[in-house]
């Protein structure tokens, strides 16, 4: 008789691709029978899968950790302060071209207390992934929601405890990254039904700099735009305003992950974009940072035209000023309603009392050069008629001549006609 060939049980589950195993193994699921402990088993990743995956994630860690000793070594040996340790490490590695947009930027104090007069008096609540979590986790512990709908809200489950211990050590080492590979387990986490929910595991306030460059890559590639314009909103914007405030400047990591972050340009605006200027608070520091990221970006048109046609509308800050400008210097074809909104935008400070920002008179002036042949008559005596209330020594007049020698809209359709008869 032949020998009986062994049967390796794990063999068919490691053919199967990770994120399915834990898609499938993420949540314990509570049933009213008592299952037996065999059953439960089923349930969980194989045994011998978890420890592989959690031997990997440990070689891995101990790699980047060693690695990480051997950069600071060479490269500094004391510093004072753990976030000045962060800092130098990532000035070394900050290149010759671009530095002016992230690094040490010269604020006029003028322009920015003029521009803390526009600010709202009631800003709206700022949101991180853990305020949005720690809510849901409450009202599902009080009983008064326990699942959301699928509008794009976190849902809650009961994640496997050896799931959760690996996460747990994902954290760790994403606190620590610096370069190189990150872990298996952490690509994989958009495609995952609860992502945020894992992703609140790993703590993103305490990643490092390179560690949200490196999950900006990997989730705007992953992510569908509304999925992607929750990571923008709750996980990165609070983390790039925290930075600008902290240090007045951004870290050249975090402004990679902005420049990354344009590849879903529906995501940026709707995530990072217009949330920041609906909050009231957008600093000077902040505007020039982030305005300097859709300068140097390609940009699709729609999305522009979108984002300026909202700002236009929306209650006005300072800073919008400054977004306004970066878009119109684009040199789009704008439709023209979005044209005709810009026009609004100005008019409506004919009456304001207050003294216009530098910022304004400079959007005004890009706008009107930039497209002063697609407004119409009644819209140009309407703009000049706003420069006799609202002023500046030196910008006024360039916006007036160009208003004066514009060829507007109306009477390029007319000129045809009028040719013909």
């Amino acid at each position: 008789m032949g020998k009986n060939k062994k049967i390796k049980p794990s063999l068919k589950l490691m053919k199967i691709p990770l994120e399915e195993q834990l898609s499938d193994n993420l949540q314990v699921k509570n049933r009213n029978k008592v299952r037996s402990r065999k059953d439960n088993d089923e349930e969980f990743v194989d045994s011998r899968l978890s420890e592989k995956i959690l031997s990997d994630a440990r070689k891995q860690q101990l790699q980047i950790e060693e690695e990480v000793d051997e950069e600071s070594n060479q490269r500094i040996t004391s510093l004072s302060e753990p976030g000045e340790q962060e800092i130098a490490s990532d000035e070394e590695q900050l290149p010759l071209d671009g530095a002016d947009y992230y690094d040490n930027i010269e604020i006029n104090e003028e322009d920015e207390k003029a521009l803390e007069m526009f600010m709202s008096k009631n800003p709206v609540p700022r949101f991180t992934l853990a305020d949005v979590i720690r809510e849901k986790i409450t009202e599902k512990q009080t009983e008064i929601q326990t699942q959301f709908s699928n509008n794009g809200s976190v849902q809650l489950q009961d994640i496997n405890p050896r799931v959760k211990a690996m996460y747990e050590g994902v954290k760790e080492v994403l606190a620590k990254y610096r370069s190189g590979k990150v872990p298996k387990a952490f690509k994989i986490v958009p495609k995952l039904r609860n992502w945020e929910q894992i992703l609140y595991l790993t703590e993103p306030s305490a990643w490092s700099a390179a560690s949200m460059y490196m999950a900006t890559r990997i989730f705007a590639s992953n992510l569908k735009e509304k999925m992607a314009q929750r990571f923008y909103n709750l996980v990165l914007l609070p983390r790039i305003r925290d930075d600008i405030a902290e240090y007045k400047r951004l870290n050249f990591h975090l402004y990679q992950a902005l420049r990354k972050a344009l590849f879903k340009p529906g995501a940026f605006m709707k995530g990072i974009l217009l949330p920041l200027c609906e909050s009231g608070t957008c600093s000077l520091r902040e505007a020039i940072i982030i305005g300097s990221v859709l300068s140097k970006n390609s940009i699709p048109m729609l999305h522009s035209a979108a984002a300026i046609l909202k700002i236009a509308e929306m209650e006005y800050n300072g800073a919008n000023s400054i977004f306004l400008r970066v878009l119109y210097d684009k040199k789009y074809a704008l439709p023209y309603r979005v044209v005709d909104a810009s026009v609004f935008h100005f008019l409506r400070f004919e009456r304001d009392s207050r003294e216009m920002p530098v910022l304004w008179h400079q959007a005004l002036l890009t706008f009107v050069q930039r497209y002063k042949s697609d407004i119409s008559s009644e819209q140009r005596e309407a703009l000049l008629k706003l420069l006799r209330h609202q002023s500046h020594p030196t910008i006024t007049a360039e916006i007036r001549r160009e208003l004066q020698n514009a060829t507007c809209r109306d009477v390029e359709m007319n000129e045809p006609l009028s040719m013909e008869q």
